[in-house]
């Protein structure tokens, strides 16, 4: 059985404050887009020889990490402890690049508890799911239905974005990732927590002009400051034609919403990963 986690990206990302147990409150619009891994599961013989009882192989793009220690494993072993899944083989295909501020390792471990739902019969219902993806990462409960939610918490508390979805149904997005890695705990430690003035749920209602000027990612102010390619892939999307344009997360993906497809983007990021789909 095969299902095909996507990626998302973040329309306006704001650091309200820093919590007691170290993580921080945030506010974000996330939203899938259409590039996606492939994750696929088939029940293990049982004489095949395998010390674990989810047996992952992974191709496409590398993948920084023991494969037991990849989140579609980790879901597996989650879900078992209470319910009796079989043994099973598990191939992931990458086609989400690595820190890149696009959740793909997130929407893995949560495409993987929706997988197993399905295949047998678990009948866990979305928003136990949610709560079992919580245990996985922060984002990974937007991934369960993956739509258009407004984040807060540590980004695990979801509300329909109700906005976003109707103003970029029809557009085009680019994406570009350069060969950097960005720490998202290094990103977090320069990062100064404030209260926006205006909330990015209510500016993604507004029409997609205007978020040039007022929707804002607060990474990107420290993270194009330790790495200025990333702000120069910024401006260049817009040169070429990009309606709005934005770092994903804490990077290093940054993306540009076109009206139409853009033509030249694999040219003009030649050495870059790029990728182009339809927004819906």
């Amino acid at each position: 059985m095969l299902i095909f986690p996507c990626a998302k990206i973040n329309l306006g990302l704001n650091i309200i404050s820093k919590r007691e147990d170290g993580y921080h409150n945030l506010e974000t619009v996330f939203y899938p887009i259409p590039l996606t891994d492939t994750l696929e599961i088939k029940l293990m013989d049982a004489d095949f020889p395998s010390e674990t009882p989810c047996d992952l192989k992974v191709t496409g793009n590398a993948v920084d990490c023991d494969e037991q220690d990849n989140l579609v494993v980790k879901a597996y072993h989650l879900l078992a402890r209470d319910f009796a899944l079989p043994r099973i083989h598990t191939h992931l295909v990458k086609r989400i690049p690595s820190q890149a501020g696009l959740g793909g390792g997130s929407a893995d471990g949560a495409f993987m508890i929706r997988l197993l739902d399905e295949r047998f019969r678990l009948n866990i219902g979305i928003a136990e799911m949610e709560r079992y993806a919580a245990r996985l990462g922060s984002d990974c409960p937007f991934f369960i239905t993956a739509e258009p939610a407004y984040a807060t918490g540590r980004g695990e508390i979801l509300e329909p974005a109700d906005g976003p979805q109707g103003n970029l149904c029809g557009y085009h997005i680019g994406v570009v990732k350069p060969d950097i890695a960005v720490s998202t705990r290094e990103a977090y430690a320069r990062i100064a927590c404030r209260k926006p003035e205006k909330n990015c749920r209510d500016i993604v209602r507004q029409p997609i002009e205007t978020w040039k000027n007022e929707l804002k990612n607060d990474f990107e102010l420290p993270v194009f400051e330790a790495h200025p390619q990333l702000a120069d892939i910024k401006q260049r999307l817009y040169g070429l034609g990009a309606v709005y344009a934005q770092m994903s997360g804490s990077g290093s993906a940054v993306f540009g919403i076109f009206r139409s497809a853009p033509q030249q983007l694999a040219e003009a990021f030649s050495d870059c990963y790029t990728f182009c789909g339809k927004l819906q």
